[in-house]
């Protein structure tokens, strides 16, 4: 699936939009002939602080309305749900798609360094002389 409406965002500026109420959403619409019926996913749609999350999914709404309730007995069960959760804002999928894009991101977490003795340092230690494992964590 795309994300839409990130297009440009590195991933500092899409935690600092999500940090300011940024969403990231998914809606869902259903199309229905007769005896089949196809609840499918959208794309998901990072909505900016302040716009409005019901918005993107207005097309979806209408695709539920015109083409969903036409299958039973699935076509008015999915519709009505889709609709509901179309005028709700759309599913919320902020946090996982927020931590995906933390995973995948190289620079997220950069420039934070623990000084781990035995790490990247060439230590010399006399074989009567006791150390004692300490790290430096910023906290």
């Amino acid at each position: 699936m795309n994300i839409k409406n990130i297009e440009g965002l590195s991933g500092n500026e899409i935690r600092s939009l999500v940090a300011q109420g940024g969403k990231f959403v998914m809606y869902k619409y259903c199309i229905s002939v007769v005896i089949m019926t196809f609840n499918n996913p959208s794309d998901f749609h990072f909505i900016h602080p302040g716009k409005s999350r019901i918005t993107p999914g207005l097309g979806h709404l209408f695709t539920n309305l015109f083409l969903g309730w036409w299958g039973i007995p699935w076509g008015p069960v999915y519709t009505i749900g889709n609709i509901a959760t179309i005028l709700r804002g759309g599913k919320d999928y902020t946090a996982e798609i927020l931590a995906h894009i933390n995973q995948n991101d190289p620079t997220y977490g950069a420039g934070t360094t623990y000084n781990i003795p035995g790490h990247g340092e060439n230590h010399v230690h006399s074989s009567n002389q006791e150390t004692a494992n300490t790290y430096n964590i910023p906290q």
